[in-house]
């Protein structure tokens, strides 16, 4: 009995600690799911209006034919028991119950057809768009490009921001918990946008629910669908198509503003757009370059080569990669046209490509004393890859590309370290 009491107060006392150490209560999600939410997604758009009334009728209707089903069944089975001594009757057929069965059900079929067939319909109307986004789907973040209408010319790129201490367990987690993103796409209120989805690499897809929008994202297909927010504010989905070891961790935030507010945003993003503009022909040092690339490599290669460049699972490790460590075209032709789980790195600046080219030459163990430039991956994109590997001296030009008819010397394209 004492080991009894004295278990049950350990018990007890462990308890109390976890209550005491416990995360702060969860709360409603701003634009996204709340707590103990039964039904679906409150909706912003007419399509989600419609979707969320063709989900109770729907249930609705099935629950009525579901309660009358099994309700006959089971008085029938209780009225007509054997043990009351009923006697099974003795017919072959009916042409009534034949008419009937046949009948009722294809008029029910018919009901929940025609609404639905005009929700669909309604979906797939993309015409007369106010904006037009293209949205492409990477492994793993969103890419945006404002292609007509107030706002065209805008790109940016859509990455996670919860942090790594977050996911790992190692910090309590937020309101916003994979659900943040650095730069959210922005639209007008009451304005009809059309959204242009295709992908990178993989299938993945393009969700808003309380937009009731949902838009597979295809390499090599371009497919369409649209919504317009009647309500300001912000709301939150996800890729909702399985695409790769971090399919968890590309969410969608789109923040709805007024006609001003948008106009506002337009100009301040072009204005910031311009400021961040790289001059293609500025040649960089090794310092500016790998403090450049460390910035792209951690927001778009760390997440499967790890930050310490040690790889993992499919991904190879960069510290001493004869690929890193080898050729110049062979690490630039990976970065424009993808191998095996590697992705393909077009959409990069040529900048920011040449930046994380030059730092992972010369990080961790790697220290070829390269720098790579802009210049080269401009030649690279049109196939003129730089010959052989390491840096060229200080001054020194790289041979001439005979076979392209004495093209320019590379001689400033690459400065040694």
């Amino acid at each position: 009995m004492k080991m009894w009491k004295k278990a049950s107060a350990a018990c007890l006392a462990g308890a109390s600690l976890l209550v005491s150490q416990a995360a702060p209560a969860v709360t409603d999600m701003p634009g996204g799911p709340a707590v103990r939410q039964l039904n679906l997604a409150e909706p912003v758009t007419k399509i989600a209006e419609q979707i969320h009334w063709l989900n109770w009728m729907m249930l609705i209707i099935c629950t009525v034919i579901f309660v009358c089903v099994f309700g006959v069944m089971f008085y029938s089975v209780f009225k007509h028991r054997k043990s009351k001594g009923a006697k099974p009757a003795s017919f072959h057929e009916s042409i009534t119950v034949e008419v009937v069965w046949t009948v009722v059900p294809f008029l029910i079929v018919i009901a929940m057809a025609l609404p639905a067939t005009k929700t669909v319909v309604a979906m797939k109307d993309t015409t007369n768009s106010d904006i037009t986004i293209k949205a492409t789907g990477y492994q793993w973040k969103w890419g945006y490009d404002y292609l007509k209408g107030e706002g065209e010319g805008i790109s940016f790129v859509s990455t996670l921001t919860t942090p790594r201490e977050q996911i790992n367990n190692e910090a309590p987690k937020g309101n916003t918990y994979l659900m943040e993103v650095d730069n959210e796409m922005v639209v007008p209120v009451n304005k009809k946008i059309r959204v242009v989805t295709t992908a990178n690499d993989v299938i993945h897809a393009w969700m808003i629910p309380a937009f009731g929008v949902k838009q597979d994202a295809i390499p090599g297909f371009v497919r369409d669908t649209w919504f317009k927010a009647e309500k300001i504010g912000v709301y939150r989905g996800q890729c909702a198509e399985l695409c790769g070891k971090e399919h968890a961790f590309m969410p969608i935030v789109v923040r709805v503003v007024s006609d001003a507010d948008y106009t506002k945003w337009v100009d301040g993003k072009k204005k910031e757009m311009a400021a961040k503009a790289d001059d293609p022909n500025k040649t960089w040092t090794l310092d500016e370059m790998k403090a450049r690339g460390e910035k792209v490599y951690l927001a778009n290669c760390a997440v499967c080569h790890q930050p310490n460049g040690k790889g993992g699972g499919p991904f190879p490790a960069l510290d001493g990669s004869k690929i890193v460590n080898g050729p110049d075209a062979g690490q630039m032709h990976i970065l424009l046209e993808g191998k095996g789980a590697m992705p393909v790195w077009k959409h990069l600046s040529d900048t920011e490509l040449a930046a994380v080219m030059t730092f992972t030459r010369n990080n961790w163990g790697n220290h070829t004393g390269e720098v790579i430039q802009p210049r080269d991956f401009a030649g690279a994109r049109t196939g003129k890859f730089p010959e052989g590997g390491g840096a060229a001296g200080a001054g020194e030009p790289k041979a001439d590309d005979k076979a392209a008819g004495k093209q320019a010397s590379l001689a400033g394209n690459r400065v040694a370290g």
